[in-house]
């Protein structure tokens, strides 16, 4: 079925489900599964006088390196291997989206799955703008998880409980 999976994080609730489903999608299919945190950088935080711009981009990093340790046990406690990564948007023009379409590339992705709605808020009423950006340009199957699948916590710990299927 799948070999190898990208599952976008960025510590909201939503990407905590779309992480859970991820792995169980892994875990099921014998697949790689790297998850993946996008550091954004606000353009306007470069605009402020006497406000230093990296103080933002390492909080940022550092928020990121916590997310992808606490992906990562998950992914270990459930038997899924995968590498993390982490990326960065840069100055021109550059968006979240992008960046996620560009790591699935590298990744040779099969799927992508994302949560929709992250940590940028409600700006559709249907799906959040860098879940509905990444599905106009995405070149592979993309899985959406809602907020309101089941809760992270117990689809886990049901897909802990269960044996790992052998890849061969």
């Amino acid at each position: 079925m799948y070999k190898q999976i990208l599952v976008a994080v960025d510590g909201s609730e939503t990407s905590s489900h779309a992480l859970a489903a991820a792995i169980e999608l892994a875990r099921d299919s014998g697949a790689r599964l790297q998850p993946l945190y996008v550091v954004d950088v606000p353009l306007m935080s470069y605009d402020v006088p006497g406000y230093d711009p990296s103080y933002v981009r390492d909080a940022l990093v550092e928020e990121g390196r916590h997310v992808l340790a606490d992906a990562t046990a998950l992914m270990a406690s459930a038997g899924v291997q995968g590498p993390s990564r982490m990326v960065e948007t840069d100055l021109t023009g550059d968006d979240i989206a992008h960046r996620i379409l560009l790591a699935a590339q590298e990744f040779n992705a099969d799927v992508v799955v994302l949560g929709t709605h992250g940590r940028r808020g409600v700006r559709r009423l249907v799906l959040g703008s860098v879940a509905e950006h990444f599905l106009r340009i995405a070149t592979c199957p993309v899985l959406l998880i809602s907020a309101h699948c089941a809760a992270p916590a117990a689809r886990l710990a049901q897909a802990a409980a269960e044996p790992v299927k052998d890849p061969s």
